[in-house]
């Protein structure tokens, strides 16, 4: 069976971190990607919890504002705009393509805070400010992958792995967790998931339309 995660580590939460490369400290897929992988997965989480309700169209709507006493769903379900004119719900793509670095610097905030990642900054060529997050004193980083990859191994059972997988898929954060040929039909399964899934689906969009945006 796969091992349940913390009950206070959310979907971003456990995507950022098996996102991270542990000893640099910096994300192995593309940081555009990685953040609207991160403002997906947070959709995915108040979804879960009945705070949002997805609608055509690529749509979702507010449907309670209750917090949900965690400081990252919290963040993000506060900052989610109202209907917009004529009643219509929130574009999902729009949402996440301007929500990503938002939800990143709440996720980071958090696992510094909980030892899980350190911050450390600096100064690239002593001009341009950087940061990284090297695995802290904390471990959630090992127990993160190894849910990864047993939930992998049992093939994705459950509907959190299952939305985990496929926001890795969206990301391609996936060929970094399941290399190699012999999981090229996992990666297949998760790239159905990724279409399939409203809140994944959306992290695509977002992906597609900057690089529709930089070929033109």
């Amino acid at each position: 069976m796969t091992p349940a995660p913390p009950p206070s580590l959310t979907l971003p939460e456990e995507l950022l971190l098996l996102a991270l490369d542990p000893g640099r400290g910096r994300p192995v897929v593309s940081r555009t990607s990685l953040r609207y992988g991160l403002a997906g997965a947070a959709l995915a989480d108040l979804a879960a919890a009945g705070r949002i309700t997805p609608e055509g169209g690529g749509r979702f709507s507010v449907a309670s504002p209750l917090p949900l006493h965690d400081p990252v769903l919290d963040g993000v379900l506060a900052a989610l705009p109202g209907p917009a004119k004529g009643g219509r719900g929130i574009r999902a793509r729009r949402w996440v393509h301007g929500a990503g670095r938002t939800v990143q610097e709440l996720c980071l905030d958090r696992l510094v805070e909980r030892g899980a990642v350190r911050r450390r900054t600096g100064r690239a060529l002593g001009l341009f400010p950087y940061a990284r997050f090297p695995v802290g004193p904390v471990d959630l980083t090992g127990p993160a992958r190894s849910r990864f990859k047993a939930a992998a191994d049992a093939h994705i059972p459950d509907p959190r792995s299952r939305l985990l997988g496929a926001l890795a898929s969206a990301t391609g954060l996936d060929a970094k967790l399941l290399p190699g040929r012999a999981l090229r039909p996992l990666r297949r399964e998760l790239r159905r998931l990724a279409k399939e899934e409203w809140t994944a689906h959306a992290v695509r969009q977002a992906i597609q339309q900057d690089r529709n945006a930089a070929a033109s």
